[in-house]
């Protein structure tokens, strides 16, 4: 069975400076009550790994707003002002991520691999300072893993032995952030029984899973 904890025990599994991926896709399948733990613990220096940074005041941008990021590995800010202004200000830094690319180079984190090629970014910014290969006489960029020390990720319903099942597009980039991290912590609408749910609805395997958030109030 998985340890179960609340919010502030989740919060205290993550120290300031640490790497962590956010699942969710402009807040759907974000993991909301962990996010606000982390807020509460007042944490700093914070790297996230995540899609965007939805916006002012909701999920991921409640980070933002609360001054605990340092550093961003995001697709795109376009929907939160305050993370723009933080970025222009050099208060965060910032590394933009084509989306596709984003989470391939999460799931050769997750796979061991040494990271993966794509066309795509070629004669843009996007190519700064990285490596070109020629496979097949077609030029690609190598890009590099990602993995983290935390994944903070979101579903629709684990049982105790911590497999997951999602909701349509809420899964997003959660099954695949919970492949690349040292220690993966699930958020659920609800915890049942093992054996309720069916082996063919599991997408993230319990023997990813390292802790489950309790059951909400």
């Amino acid at each position: 069975m998985k340890p179960v904890l609340s919010p502030a025990e989740v919060a205290a599994q993550v120290q300031d400076g640490a790497r962590i991926m956010i699942g969710g896709f402009m807040g759907v399948g974000s993991p909301h009550r962990m996010i606000d733990a982390l807020v509460a613990r007042n944490l700093s220096d914070l790297t996230i790994i995540a899609n965007d940074t939805a916006m002012p005041g909701y999920a991921i941008g409640k980070l933002i707003a609360a001054g605990c990021v340092s550093h961003l590995i995001v697709s795109h800010i376009g929907t939160n002002p305050q993370t723009q202004t933080r970025v222009i200000e050099e208060e965060i830094s910032i590394e933009l991520v084509p989306q596709g690319t984003l989470i391939e180079r999460i799931r050769a984190g997750g796979a061991g691999l040494g990271g993966v090629l794509t066309a795509t970014g070629l004669g843009t910014e996007v190519s700064k300072d990285k490596q070109v290969v020629t496979v097949e006489n077609r030029a690609y960029l190598l890009e590099t893993p990602l993995k983290a020390d935390v994944a903070l990720i979101a579903a629709q319903q684990a049982d105790y032995l911590g497999n997951l099942i999602y909701t349509l597009t809420a899964q997003n980039f959660n099954p695949t952030m919970a492949m690349a991290a040292d220690t993966v912590i699930a958020e659920t609408n609800s915890i049942v029984p093992v054996g309720v749910i069916s082996p063919d609805a599991v997408r993230t395997p319990g023997c990813l899973v390292d802790y489950l958030l309790e059951r909400p109030i």
